[in-house]
């Protein structure tokens, strides 16, 4: 394993390193949330949905203070606007989350293997908007958070 950590950081950009960490623990929120959710009779649409809103706030705590930590905006309208960019994102993320799962659903596919397809659809959707839009690096600004 720690060949492989060296490997990864030696041929992966640091920030999409970091990203990805980031995606795994409001993942592990967001599928613990939908399980749960699923086992305690929620509809698998709902339950998906309501767990991709835990995620998206999980993620926005990890993102602006570890990820993308050099290039969040200090306060004022610029740290709304990557606050709104960022909700934008998550949304964008949402909807095709929720839309697989749903979609897999009338097709009787089940609602696990259609969140799994939705996870990596939506990682990839998610990971271009916030690192070319919501905290592109020309764009870096000083400060907090």
């Amino acid at each position: 394993m720690p060949r492989l950590l060296a490997l990864l950081r030696a041929k992966c950009d640091p920030v999409l390193l970091l990203y990805m960490l980031a995606s795994v623990l409001a993942l592990a929120v967001d599928v613990s949330s939908f399980l749960v959710l699923i086992a305690i009779g929620v509809s698998a649409t709902a339950a998906s949905a309501i767990g991709y809103s835990f995620g998206i706030l999980t993620h926005w705590l990890i993102s602006s203070r570890k990820v993308f930590d050099g290039r969040v905006a200090a306060s004022g309208i610029e740290r709304t606007r990557q606050k709104t960019l960022f909700v934008a994102s998550a949304l964008i993320g949402f909807g095709l989350t929720t839309a697989i799962v749903a979609a897999a659903g009338v097709a009787g596919v089940d609602p696990r293997l259609a969140k799994a397809l939705a996870i990596g659809v939506s990682f990839f959707a998610t990971w271009l908007i916030r690192n070319r839009v919501v905290f592109r690096a020309d764009a870096a600004m000083a400060g907090g958070r």
